[in-house]
């Protein structure tokens, strides 16, 4: 995707926030600095020297998604297939979300905790998945880092970390990935 496609994008994001939301609207309203240096901060992680524009589209839509953000997940899906990636890619992105989030409700528990008992007991919690993972084990992996990263889970965090340098992903990417996953959440905020 050319550098005008992204701005494309990000203006298309921007006028679909301006049109459903009471804050996006009065940010626009007052020229606000904040919605120039958001627009330029999306625009910039949505280039990414490090990840592909299919990995890029994919974290985003796993991101909107965690966060509840319908309007942004079918704006970067629509970004994501342009990027070559299919409806299942797609779907699984989202569903990584969901499973991430679950894990990550009960890993936090146990860390915040700290009571062995915990750790021995079962989570029943079904990941059939993550072991053969449409996306691709790394980029399933990459996923559920950004989104751990984004519900705050230390355990995750560092154990999804581990494992997508351990499949070939380099710290740059994972800090491309982290730096997306922050943006977007930020920028999904003027949608609330």
């Amino acid at each position: 995707m050319s550098m005008e496609t992204i701005e494309t994008q990000v203006e298309q994001l921007a006028d679909i926030s301006r049109l459903t939301n009471p804050v996006a609207t009065l940010l626009a309203k007052t020229d606000s600095r904040y919605l120039r240096d958001v627009r330029v901060s999306l625009k910039n992680v949505l280039e990414s020297a490090h990840l592909s524009q299919k990995e890029t589209a994919l974290l985003a839509v796993a991101i909107s998604a965690n966060n509840r953000n319908h309007d942004m997940v079918e704006h970067f899906a629509g970004m994501a297939v342009l990027a070559g990636a299919t409806e299942e890619e797609v779907a699984e992105s989202m569903a990584c979300a969901s499973l991430l989030s679950a894990n990550n409700v009960l890993y936090r528990f146990r860390h915040f905790t700290g009571k062995e008992k915990y750790q021995q007991l079962q989570a029943g919690i079904k990941m059939n998945i993550m072991a053969r993972p449409v996306l691709g084990k790394q980029l399933f992996e990459l996923i559920s880092l950004a989104v751990s990263a984004v519900n705050g889970c230390e355990m995750c965090v560092n154990a999804h970390e581990h494992s997508v340098l351990e499949l070939g992903y380099t710290e740059e990417q994972v800090w491309d990935a982290i730096r997306l996953s922050a943006v977007v959440t930020s920028f999904g905020k003027l949608r609330d």
